[in-house]
């Protein structure tokens, strides 16, 4: 791959997708030894609140 490359913006368009972003969810890659602790990703996303509201307030 070349260290640098000259885009020409000029003819760039709007990606369609992005709008879909915004609404979806977000993709998180967790390490195998966490995995094997949680069986769903709501098991995941309660102890992460759990965490969340033990954590001080600023």
């Amino acid at each position: 791959m070349a260290t640098e490359y000259r885009l020409d913006y000029s003819k760039a368009k709007p990606n369609r997708f992005a709008s879909r972003m915004k609404k979806g969810p977000l993709v998180v890659v967790i390490d195998s030894d966490v995995a094997k602790v949680f069986a769903t990703p709501e098991q995941v996303n309660n102890a992460l609140r759990a965490l969340i509201s033990a954590m001080p307030k600023k």
